[in-house]
C-alpha cells in the first residue's frame, strides 16, 4: 500500500515508517502537521493515511480537522486516526465524514500500534474501505446511552452484533467472535437495519449509517 503518515512526534513517525516499510508498504510522505497532511493527500492520493489527532500548533484537534479537510478535497480517501486517549466526540466527527458514501475510516488508540499484526490488519481494513473503531471507544459509547436511545428496540445479541460492526468486522468475523453461523449474523444484521428504519440500499451504506446511529447514542 502507498501510505501517508502525519504525526509531530518524530520517534513515533519514524517508527511507523520503519514498521510499514519492513512490512512491504511504501510510505510516500511522513509529515508533522495538518497542513502538510492535506497537501500530501492531495498530491499522492495514498491508499491510506495514518494521522495523529493532536498536532501543532495547539495540539488539540488539528490532526482530526486536517483529516476531515483531506476527505473533503479527496472524497473517500481512507484515514486511520491515532489518539493517545479515548475521545468519542472526535471519532463521531470523523465518522460523520462518510456521509453514507463509504471510504475507509479508522480510530485507534496509539497503544494498539504495539500489537503489530492487529495494527496492520486494521490498516488493511481501512484501506479496503472498512470502518475500524478501537474497542475502548466502543466500550465508552455504552456510558453515553440516552433514554431516547433509538437502539432500545435491539435485542442484547443484536447490540453485540452492532458493536462488532462498529469495530469494522465483517459478518464472517462477527460470526467467529460470537461462535454462531454466518446465516445467524446475516439475520441479526437484517433485523438491525429494520429496527433502525434504514431503507434498502447498498450493504456498505447501511452498515455505515447503523454504526453512526450507534456512535451518536
Amino acid at each position: 500500500m502507498r501510505i501517508v503518515i502525519a504525526d509531530d512526534a518524530v520517534l513515533l513517525r519514524e517508527g511507523l515508517v520503519r514498521l510499514l516499510t519492513e512490512s512491504g508498504h511504501d510510505v510516500v510522505a511522513a509529515v508533522g502537521d495538518g497542513d502538510a497532511l492535506v497537501e500530501a493527500v492531495v498530491e499522492h492520493r495514498p491508499d491510506v493515511s495514518i494521522v495523529d489527532v493532536r498536532m501543532p500548533p495547539s495540539h488539540t484537534d488539528e490532526g482530526l480537522r486536517a483529516a476531515v479537510e483531506a476527505r473533503r478535497l479527496v472524497p473517500r480517501t481512507p484515514i486511520l486516526v491515532l489518539s493517545q486517549y479515548v475521545e468519542v466526540s472526535y471519532a463521531d466527527d470523523l465518522l460523520a465524514t462518510t456521509g453514507g458514501a463509504g471510504g475507509g475510516i479508522g480510530y485507534l488508540l496509539k497503544d494498539r500500534v504495539a500489537a503489530i499484526d492487529e495494527f496492520l490488519d486494521a490498516l488493511r481494513r481501512v484501506a479496503a474501505g472498512g470502518t475500524v473503531l478501537d474497542p475502548e471507544v466502543v466500550g465508552q459509547l455504552f456510558a453515553r446511552r440516552r433514554r431516547d436511545d433509538p437502539l432500545r428496540e435491539l435485542t442484547p445479541r443484536e447490540r453485540e452484533v452492532l458493536a462488532l460492526m462498529a469495530e469494522g468486522r465483517s459478518n464472517t468475523a462477527i460470526a467467529r467472535a460470537l461462535v454462531v453461523s454466518d446465516g445467524a449474523v446475516e439475520k441479526h444484521v437484517r433485523n438491525i437495519f429494520t429496527k433502525l428504519t434504514l431503507p434498502p440500499d447498498t450493504e456498505q451504506h447501511r452498515r455505515v449509517l447503523a454504526v453512526l446511529t450507534y456512535l451518536r447514542n
